[in-house]
């Protein structure tokens, strides 16, 4: 076994060891503190670079793993491990080369929050906990990595918990996202009672093998459904809290109120990703059919992941179109590119939404972090029509923000255009129904528009700031440094020059003509060849998603960008024409209102129940019986005071009386003695002479 494989744990274990160390640094500390955050996340990325290195020299078809016994139930042993495969591989290498450059960027951003330590701490545990979670060869190592993940992102999002939005922010998150961990535990246990394993891979006895698979597709459930659909449903419903897909998509909006380098780290790269990463994982168990029914016949599993990834992409990017907060705009759009991947993942498989997961996790970081370069150069202003004109002020970070935005879009050549594309020519080919296709492109031709209004608000025209900085924590977060926009430090601008490349060039790996990613993660062999774009309506559909582009992009420059915004107070003119429409989609469709108006008002009630119940049912059954175990005390207190010791007494008196009574024929005195014997002769010599008489 090679060497980077038994040592693949070292990858998330440097990072939780820094941030372990960095938890007992002082605050004052903080070159310390970044030094051990950048330099453990960079040793982790030289390692993911031989892990990928290796599995591209040595073949991609083999999974190598590394179990080991953990625990023993009786003749049983759990056991967990590690895999290194093309997955991993991936993976590690995006998700360790992503934060650390967004670990660099947080010491400009982060420079003079006064818990900049403790904030690299979160930071470094974050990493290793995702990174554990992309390794695991265990499902049991993955939930407690996913979990870890929870934890840390609660951190996180709510890292400045005196300001009560981000507080309950992080509460939300971490309440949604357990919501959907709760079914994945079902799953987990559910698995395991039909498999007797949690290991993925194991020699052919793994959960995601031919036999367990044989077992779970054979073994049918209520209406019919195989243990594999039902598990795998289960397992979705975590990956969907975690990935934000309707309706547990609440929370990542809301976690916007965290610093924006957490937005780029959690909501863009890393942990939003975790559920796409998970259902790409188990996805022969998602995918697993009985043999009756043809190969390539879509599950019922797969089925639900696509339609929530196509109802999830359309949602996003309709409610990303009515927003102002910059970092809420990029919240939204990430839901939607989320629903893609799943959609992906659902009509296509892991090499078609892992695709768009990679490129997404590039420009997304990128327009994340030039979200908060804008932040950073406007003084903590995060409302975009308080912006506008910025580019004059930040050449660098508008050049760079407009790679990530051409690549979001899906414009011709950058990232997203090759990625999203690919999602899309699936759906179109897919079996089952030609609506996700639509929804799909429907949400490109918005996800256009939305950004270039985003572009038009902040970038163009004149600057219609406010006179001071904002009172808002991020502008606390670092120095308002006047009243004009200016450029960021070079730590915060190279990072976003490297991911503006990376949204440039990345998708370049996975054309039509050079499938390289695809046939990397499905262990075949990639060639180039132009013939590639021959396929089945290959070219029409690039051509009609390309011109869907272009009009998102027109209609958006039509409406925001001919006519430049002049003032901060000026109205939207879409909110002018469609006041009702932009109100609905302002407020996500009221979907957190109807929640309160029903979840967590049942909730409210429920707990009002429970407290009535618990002061006046139970609480007064506690005291009706509390009052009679003091009753029946009381009435052995009366029993033993006035029966018993009153009995005891009353026989202690009589023998004390009777001893007293005693005790005077027994004086000690020999006169006293020969007296009474004298009277006692006298009385039995009368009692003689009577009896002699008689």
């Amino acid at each position: 076994m090679a060497w980077i494989v038994q040592n693949l744990w070292l990858v998330p274990a440097l990072p939780i060891l820094a941030g372990g160390v960095i938890a007992v640094t002082k605050q004052r500390h903080r070159a310390v503190a970044a030094s051990l955050a950048i330099g453990s996340m960079a040793i982790s990325f030289l390692l993911a670079l031989c892990a990928f290195a290796h599995v591209l020299l040595h073949g991609t078809e083999a999974k190598e793993v590394f179990n080991f016994p953990w625990l023993q139930f009786g003749t049983e042993w759990l056991k967990l491990g590690w895999i290194l495969d093309p997955l991993t591989a991936v993976m590690i290498v995006m998700v360790t080369f992503v934060g650390l450059l967004i670990f660099i960027f947080s010491v400009g951003y982060m420079s003079d929050d006064k818990n900049f330590t403790r904030f690299f701490c979160f930071l470094a545990l974050f990493a290793g906990a995702m990174l554990g979670v992309v390794i695991a060869n265990s499902l049991l190592l993955l939930f407690m990595c996913w979990e870890l993940v929870g934890l840390t992102s609660y951190l996180l999002i709510g890292f400045w918990f005196d300001k009560p939005s981000a507080a309950a922010a992080a509460k939300k998150a971490f309440i949604v996202t357990r919501i959907g961990d709760l079914g994945f535990f079902l799953g987990i246990a559910w698995l395991y009672f039909e498999t007797h394993t949690l290991l993925f891979y194991d020699g052919g006895a793994g959960c995601l093998e031919h036999s367990a698979l044989t077992t779970l597709v054979t073994h049918a459930t209520i209406y019919g459904l195989t243990a594999s659909t039902g598990i795998g449903l289960l397992i979705f419903c975590g990956a969907a809290g975690k990935s934000g897909q309707v309706p547990l998509h609440v929370w990542l909006p809301d976690a916007m109120e965290g610093p924006t380098p957490v937005s780029a780290l959690i909501h863009a790269a890393t942990m939003v990703a975790a559920g796409v990463f998970l259902i790409a994982r188990i996805y022969p168990l998602m995918s697993a059919n009985i043999a009756s029914l043809p190969p390539l016949t879509p599950t019922v599993a797969l089925q639900v992941v696509t339609w929530i990834g196509a109802i999830t992409a359309l949602f996003g990017a309709l409610v990303a179109v009515a927003q102002y907060d910059i970092k809420r705009i990029l919240a939204y759009s990430t839901v939607s590119q989320l629903g893609y991947m799943m959609m992906g993942l659902g009509v296509g498989g892991p090499s078609v939404g892992m695709f768009h997961l990679i490129t997404h996790a590039f420009f997304k970081a990128l327009l994340f972090l030039g979200a908060g370069s804008v932040i950073h150069g406007c003084s903590g202003e995060q409302d975009i029509r308080h912006m506008g004109g910025i580019r004059k002020f930040m050449p660098i970070t508008f050049a760079a923000y407009t790679c990530g935005m051409l690549a979001l879009c899906g414009f011709p050549l950058f990232a997203g255009f090759w990625s999203k594309d690919e999602i899309l020519h699936s759906a179109f080919a897919w079996s089952i129904s030609s609506i996700p296709f639509y929804m799909g492109a429907f949400g490109a031709l918005l996800t256009a528009f939305y950004m270039t209004r985003q572009m038009c608000y902040v970038f163009i025209g004149t600057y219609r700031g406010h006179a001071h900085a904002s009172h808002d924590q991020e502008a606390h977060s670092h120095h308002a440094h006047g009243h004009d926009p200016h450029e960021s430090p070079l730590v915060m601008t190279a990072p976003l020059a490297i991911l503006a490349v990376f949204a440039v060039l990345l998708g370049f790996l996975g054309t039509p003509a050079w499938p390289w990613f695809q046939s990397f993660l499905e262990g075949e062999h990639a060639t180039f060849s132009f013939a590639g774009f021959a396929a089945a309506n290959t070219v029409q559909l690039m051509l009609a998603s390309s011109l869907i582009v272009f009009l998102g992009l027109f209609v958006g420059w039509s409406i925001y960008g001919r006519k430049p915004i002049e003032s901060a107070t000026a109205p939207d003119a879409l909110a002018v024409a469609q006041p009702f429409a932009m109100s609905t989609l302002a407020h996500a469709f009221y979907i957190d209102a109807l929640y309160g108006a029903t979840i967590l008002r049942l909730n409210a009630w429920f707990a009002i129940l429970s407290d009535v119940a618990d002061r006046f049912v139970w609480g007064g059954f506690v005291k009706a019986f509390s009052f009679f175990i003091l009753g029946l005390a009381w009435l052995d207190n009366f029993f033993d005071k006035y029966v018993v010791n009153a009995g005891f007494d009353a026989g202690c008196d009589t023998v004390s009386l009777s001893g007293r009574s005693l005790s005077l024929l027994q004086r000690g005195r020999v006169q006293g003695y020969l007296r009474t014997i004298g009277v006692a002769l006298i009385v039995i010599v009368i009692l003689l002479l009577w009896g002699a008489k008689a």
